[in-house]
């Protein structure tokens, strides 16, 4: 898989999307021992963010991440995650960024097979290349390690409103972006090899 990407000038782009209200999931932490630590959160309010990230291997020596984050501060009549034509600036975003061409693999959520979706990437044709995971496989994207530390980082962090809440998660987001044995771990993790052997 690595020659081919490598000799069209392609970048292999996994992607994975998730949201974040102010009430964080729980984790594990030390502390003296008899002092069990206690993180006050408020969990009022409906706002959550919505951070996406692009997983970006490809004909370059290091790995990229790029990432998207609307903030939903719960008013009415407003979006709660991302929509088709945020997927579409993301994915504009990252070609711009990244100069070749894509091949896109991310999961079959609804959002991503729907018809609007389907004319948004038939729009752009010339550059994405678009394969969907099978079902119930996360252990495949290696996006979803991203995810998953982000989460992991944001456990033990109180913050009072989403706009802290967003603020915390771009910096650990950017944080990211500059550590490129990182995001290599999170693609060996899923097994994916992209050397031929």
């Amino acid at each position: 898989m690595e020659k081919t990407v490598r000799e069209q000038g392609s970048w292999l782009v996994f992607e994975d999307e998730a949201g974040q209200s102010l009430r964080p999931p729980k984790a594990r932490t030390w502390s003296r021992r008899g002092h069990t630590p206690v993180v006050k959160v408020t969990g009022r309010g409906s706002g959550r963010i919505s951070p996406a990230a692009l997983l970006c291997a490809g004909p370059g020596p290091r790995s990229r991440l790029i990432c998207r984050m609307p903030v939903h501060t719960g008013r009415k009549g407003e979006k709660k995650g991302f929509r088709e034509d945020d997927f579409a600036a993301l994915l504009d975003a990252a070609h711009q960024q990244l100069g070749g061409k894509i091949v896109l693999v991310w999961d079959n959520a609804t959002q991503h097979r729907d018809a609007v979706m389907r004319a948004l990437l038939e729009a752009r044709s010339t550059w994405p290349t678009v394969f969907r995971l099978p079902p119930c496989t996360p252990d495949l994207n290696p996006a979803e390690g991203v995810r998953a530390h982000l989460k992991k980082s944001l456990a033990n962090l109180a913050a009072r409103t989403t706009r802290q809440l967003a603020a915390k998660a771009r910096t650990r987001l950017k944080k990211m972006q500059y550590r490129t044995d990182l995001l290599d771990g999170f693609i060996r993790e899923t097994g994916l090899t992209l050397t031929p052997p």
